[in-house]
């Protein structure tokens, strides 16, 4: 895994054989990075990584230069991978472990930018786009992007971008 840009750029992070993850493969990063270069100063900017695992997100966003990044990940190892990364790093990252719908219904902070990366399998796409609107977690001019592969199906109006076997589903406010 690398840093693609900003001030780590090229910067290589080794994540241990532990973690359970699917990390988003660069060139799905790249792409996707592109689009919200031409679209956020990032700079003025507060952003959400939910279902952050390996912190592979929240690395690219804080070493672009966001005012401050929240990456929330169920699992404690990957939550601490997280915070010792930024640390070493010296990137502005607060790394929560909880539940991404559990930390959604307490969330009371807005953000410019949500990115959420759960598991393929996983079922509850929808719900949490849901949440994130009903309780208007997005800033206006802000966006909640959902990684998410073929096979999963969320309503709403969005823009659809697809890189292989990794699709982006971006939702706008």
């Amino acid at each position: 895994m690398r840093i693609i840009s900003g001030e780590h750029k090229g910067k290589k992070i080794h994540v241990p054989d532990n973690l359970p993850l699917r990390p988003t493969t660069d060139k799905a990063k790249e792409a996707i990075f592109n689009i919200l270069d031409n679209r956020f100063y990032f700079k003025e900017k507060n952003v959400l990584d939910l279902f952050s695992g390996t912190g592979n997100i929240a690395f690219e966003f804080s070493s672009r230069g966001v005012k401050n990044t929240t990456a929330v990940d169920y699992n404690n190892d990957c939550v601490n991978f997280i915070k010792k990364t930024s640390l070493d790093l010296n990137l502005n990252i607060t790394a929560i472990k909880s539940d991404c719908i559990k930390y959604l219904k307490n969330c009371k902070e807005q953000f410019n930018i949500i990115f959420a990366d759960p598991p393929y399998r996983y079922k509850n796409h929808q719900i949490i786009k849901d949440l994130i609107f009903k309780k208007k977690l997005v800033k206006k001019n802000g966006c909640l992007i959902i990684e998410h592969d073929n096979s999963t199906s969320i309503d709403g109006n969005f823009e659809l971008r697809k890189y292989g076997t990794v699709h982006f589903s971006i939702f706008s406010l």
